[in-house]
């Protein structure tokens, strides 16, 4: 998948992305906490004093302790029908493919051939030189004989019932609007310019994963067990050969190797227990807290002690809950128009009452000017983990950190060379794209905002500290007000007396104005009081509800929450469907018919097309009345604007007139009163 934050291959949404090489090999970056080094994370991770430091909560925890733990609460991933490529061992797929290198204005070289890569051969890879990118290579793309097998045989597996085939369902393409729609095919037409993964790679790349897993229903995964800020993270990182979203699942893109992560947050309870208490996973469009759900959450499905996330078919994102998601993109060359857009639709709001959000309405958190895609999270197909019809075989520890893991910074799939990224593979578990560690590798706890969150058995803790502090700046801040309280009293004695010596008057202005300045710093200084008390009394409040067991509302952190779409704005299915599909195709012969034959009326005609297709459109989305009360609030708008135009001294005389007889009105009334 991609444009997704801080997975793997996700780099900020809807930006140019380069991939420079490492210059360094397996250099790690050097950090002023001296965070990473070669073999993982050193002792000092960024949090509480007397912490225990990451590497020491590994040493006292063996390796067999680790995998355990790991297994205790390994994720149970559901995945949509259809979906070709699941999780496999990164030592078959490395060893399926050839290591390449590709430096500015050159071809690319081949470097290890094909069945000759291992993973100890890839952790001694070292920086190509600057611009200059390593990156494997899969499959190569079918020849036309080898791409009509391919399609007959699936056509012959559809036909038995064998293919698990996907069906997009009602409503796919209707529940986007016009303009949109108009983009997607625009972003389309842009592949055949960009890099791209070609059509039939994707073919490829199913024969290349069947015949790599030999048909084994054997799937892995890669743990990580670190200690941050009081929290133990548990890290699983799944490895899929392929991102096949764009030409299975009418995604954003297609690429080579695909690395996604959840992450299980324990704290340690009265009893010495490690206990669940959050839950987080990357998913499009959404950072920090959003990340997260918390073990009590509804949304969060369990089965005992493992969480259960359901895969997006093809880009394989995750989500706490099974449905259609709808993710954007937004292109750096809208970006301007984007913002216009915003203000104008505020500015609309305010001043006329338009566009208020409705409950329920899906529509009011897409945006016009951003191309939308649909990400097919449905939990209807194969399901891995306990409970489920296959279960993981193996957990691979990366603790301490393979050489495979730290030493290569290239690409894991092809480099296509695409300037915003998305058919570009990603690095592995460690790096992002351009080689640098990511955030959720180096800052678990930060990457899904709970860098701010105590841990329970530290919650108590951290509130009684957080209220002596508060109260120790009440106990100051009184002694302080005390003071300057009285200096306030003295000025104002001290004025009163010269106010009696008129040759004293220089004296008197100086000490006006020292009493000014510093009543301004009493009142300050009372409000700040003001402020901590209550923050003392809110304290003492957690504290209590902390000991009481209260928890709170498990949603309130999230600020945008990824919600499956409904069908519920489509007024006709099939016919909604049906126009989604050809509408696009119908503007562009309209336009061409209209600029043959009738090419002196084109901008008439083009109006009326377009008026006609918003019409519809607002028809199928239920928004008529909306569209009438906007179009008579906007041409209300335009003829006052044109009339003050034409008649503008008029209205200022007109204006004056009325502002002086409304003056006169209110001073007789008063006078009369």
């Amino acid at each position: 998948m991609a444009h997704r934050h801080d997975a793997a291959g996700a780099e900020p949404r809807g930006r140019a992305h380069a991939v420079p090489a490492s210059r360094g090999g397996s250099r790690l970056p050097v950090r002023g906490d001296g965070l990473l080094h070669a073999h993982g994370l050193l002792s000092q991770l960024p949090g509480d004093k007397g912490l225990l430091p990451a590497r020491r909560a590994r040493e006292g925890m063996n390796a067999a302790e680790r995998e355990a733990l790991l297994r205790r609460f390994e994720p149970v991933v559901r995945y949509t029908r259809g979906e070709r490529f699941l999780p496999v061992d990164v030592e078959d797929y490395v060893r399926a493919c050839s290591l390449w290198v590709q430096r500015p204005d050159e071809d690319p070289v081949c470097l290890v051939r094909e069945g000759e890569l291992s993973l100890q051969r890839l952790a001694e890879v070292r920086g190509p030189g600057p611009e200059a990118v390593h990156y494997l290579k899969f499959i190569d793309p079918l020849n036309v004989a080898q791409f009509a097998a391919y399609k007959v045989q699936q056509s012959r597996a559809r036909r038995h019932g064998k293919d698990g085939e996907f069906r997009p369902g009602r409503g796919r393409l209707a529940r986007v609007g016009y303009i949109p729609r108009f983009l997607d095919v625009i972003f389309s037409l842009t592949l055949l310019v960009r890099g791209r993964v070609s059509g039939d790679t994707a073919a490829a790349a199913s024969i290349a994963y069947e015949r790599m897993t030999g048909g084994r229903e054997r799937h892995c995964y890669y743990g990580r067990v670190v200690e941050q800020d009081g929290w133990v993270v548990l890290q699983y990182w799944f490895f899929y050969p392929f991102n096949n979203w764009r030409s299975g699942f009418f995604g954003l893109n297609d690429h080579e190797a695909d690395w996604e992560m959840v992450c299980v947050y324990l704290y340690r309870a009265a009893d010495g227990d490690l206990r669940p208490e959050w839950v987080a996973c990357a998913s499009h469009d959404l950072s920090g807290d959003d990340l997260r759900r918390r073990w009590d959450d509804p949304e969060l499905e369990k089965v005992g002690d493992h969480p259960v996330v359901y895969a997006a078919a093809g880009s394989h994102a995750k989500y706490f809950s099974p449905g259609d998601y709808l993710a954007e993109l937004e292109l750096p060359l809208l970006a301007p128009a984007v913002r216009a857009l915003d203000g104008a639709r505020g500015l609309w709001h305010r001043v006329f009452r338009q566009y208020r959000e409705r409950n329920g309405d899906e529509d009011n958190d897409h945006h016009a000017l951003k191309i939308p895609f649909v990400d097919y999270a449905r939990g209807d197909g194969v399901s891995i983990g306990p409970g489920g019809e296959r279960e993981w075989c193996a957990a691979h520890l990366l603790d301490p950190v393979p050489g495979w893991v730290s030493g290569y910074r290239g690409l894991w799939g092809l480099y296509a060379r695409d300037p915003i990224a998305g058919e570009d593979a990603p690095a592995g578990p460690m790096y992002n794209r351009d080689g640098t560690v990511r955030r959720s590798w180096h800052d678990p706890t930060g990457w899904a905002g709970l860098d701010k969150v105590p841990p329970p058995d530290r919650a108590l803790v951290r509130a009684a500290d957080r209220r002596r502090r508060a109260e120790e700046r009440c106990r100051r801040l009184r002694e302080e007000v005390g003071r300057k309280s009285a200096e306030v009293a003295g000025l104002g004695v001290e004025i009163e007396a010269l106010r009696r010596q008129p040759h004293m008057r220089k004296q008197l202005v100086e000490h006006e104005g020292r009493l000014e300045a510093a009543s301004r710093e009493l009142a300050r200084m009372r409000a700040q009081l003001a402020s901590e008390t209550v923050l003392i009394e809110a304290l003492r409040a957690s504290e209590e509800r902390i000991r009481s067991g209260e928890k709170g509302d498990p949603r309130a952190h999230i600020r945008r929450a990824a919600e499956p779409a409904s069908d519920g704005n489509l007024r006709f299915g099939r016919l909604a469907e049906a126009w989604a599909a050809v509408s696009i195709a119908l503007t562009m012969v309209g336009f061409v018919l209209l600029a043959l034959f009738a090419r002196e009326y084109l901008v008439f005609g083009l109006v009326g097309l377009l008026s006609l297709l918003v019409f519809i459109e607002s028809g199928f989305r239920r928004r008529l009345v909306e569209l009438t009360t906007s179009v008579t609030v906007g041409l209300a708008t335009v003829s006052a604007l044109v009339l003050l135009y034409e008649f503008f001294w008029e209205a200022v005389v007109a204006a004056v007139l009325l502002a002086a007889g409304y003056m006169l009105w209110e001073n007789l009334r008063e006078l009369k009163t």
